[in-house]
């Protein structure tokens, strides 16, 4: 067993597992330590490299392609702090870092792991429920659905649409991009309905805008990671251009959304008016008002 324990976290390779531990220190990402412990099985390992540097060095895993749902939520956009795959070293542990790297290159050539991308995700994301409270509402996810519930600061005509819920058979892929401090970031649910929207975040009701705290907004991944996870693998996706037809449900509204529905319409129409929306976003934005009924 390799093994190399530091204030930034402790790695442990048993031969067939690369088990990360996030450490407690304040300097460790609140992202890492809540995205907490991941086992990485060696099947999802492309390489391993220690890079050695004056006052510290940093190990980092790789992995193949289309093995994590992390890194397929992320895009490879994770600053690197907050990245799970890699540990700042003391120089003075450059020796068993270098070490615990050769035994995992080691294991992956008497294996011979798979250098092509993966067929399906190897590591499970985080669990759920999941819930994080963003700069723009509450967003959700049980597994089977997400939820978005506004906040007070959000933009008056995603307020107007209500809570957003959004099946995960309906969904297509979950776009992220986190806030950097320079430019606002967003997560956005891509339906098969709103493929083709051009709303900006900031309007768009199957959007969150991602412009307060890095630090809390970057928790906004568990959710996208959570969601990824558990739609279709990418590997599928180039095959899978046939949609089935979709039956239309056959159960009407509800009689007590009838007057809540009515009063975002009206809410919505007032905005239009007042020049708030353009016609394109108030199409947009009443389509998702009346699917979300």
């Amino acid at each position: 067993m390799a093994e190399i324990i530091q204030r930034d976290g402790t790695w442990v390779f048993d031969g067939s597992t690369v088990r990360i531990t996030p450490g407690l220190h304040r300097s460790v990402p609140l992202f890492r330590q809540t995205y907490g412990e991941v086992a990485v099985p060696l099947e999802a390992v492309s390489g391993v490299v220690y890079e050695p540097e004056r006052k510290r060095g940093r190990l980092r895993l790789r992995l193949r392609e289309g093995a994590d749902p992390l890194l397929q939520a992320t895009g490879g956009r994770l600053p690197d702090a907050a990245d799970p795959y890699r540990l700042v070293v003391d120089i003075d542990r450059s020796g068993v870092a270098e070490y615990v790297a050769e035994e995992i290159r080691h294991a992956l050539l008497l294996d011979q792991v798979a250098e092509e991308p993966a067929k399906a995700y190897l590591l499970p994301g985080p669990p759920v429920p999941v819930s994080v409270r963003s700069s723009d509402g509450l967003v959700s996810f049980d597994g089977t659905q997400v939820r978005i519930d506004w906040a007070d600061t959000s933009d008056r005509v995603k307020r107007a649409t209500g809570p957003r819920i959004i099946s995960v058979h309906d969904l297509v892929q979950v776009d992220w991009l986190p806030n950097s401090g320079y430019q606002d970031g967003f997560m956005r649910f891509v339906t098969r309905e709103t493929v083709f929207s051009k709303l900006p975040p900031e309007k768009d009701p199957f959007a969150l805008d991602l412009w307060g705290s890095i630090r809390r907004d970057l928790l906004t991944a568990l959710v996208a990671t959570a969601v990824t996870a558990r739609l279709p693998h990418p590997s599928t996706r180039a095959v899978d251009h046939v949609e089935r037809p979709r039956l239309a449900s056959a159960i009407p509204p509800r009689s007590d959304h009838h007057d809540v529905l009515l009063r975002r319409l009206r809410e919505l129409g007032e905005l239009h008016r007042e020049g708030v929306l353009t016609d394109e976003e108030f199409a947009t934005t009443k389509a998702a008002v009346l699917r979300g009924f």
